[in-house]
């Protein structure tokens, strides 16, 4: 769960805001249901994305126990 909340979850949460606001400031003329269908899928596929790419990251940042021990 932690690999999750590290780097994926606050990823999918600027990629949401960000393109909500993107959205709405410069493609107006897009009817409302379709842009949040499209910010939805944007944030998910950055999440799925960040989860696998990052997988590795996490140990850097949150080291095994057995580190911690000595």
């Amino acid at each position: 769960m932690k690999r999750f909340v590290l780097f994926p979850l606050p990823i999918a949460i600027i990629v949401y805001l960000m393109s909500n606001w993107w959205l709405n400031k410069y493609y107006t003329d897009i009817e409302p249901n379709i842009r949040t269908y499209l910010v939805i899928g944007a944030a998910l596929l950055s999440g799925v994305l960040s989860y696998f790419l990052f997988k590795d990251d996490t140990k850097k940042f949150d080291p095994p126990d057995d580190r911690h021990k000595k």
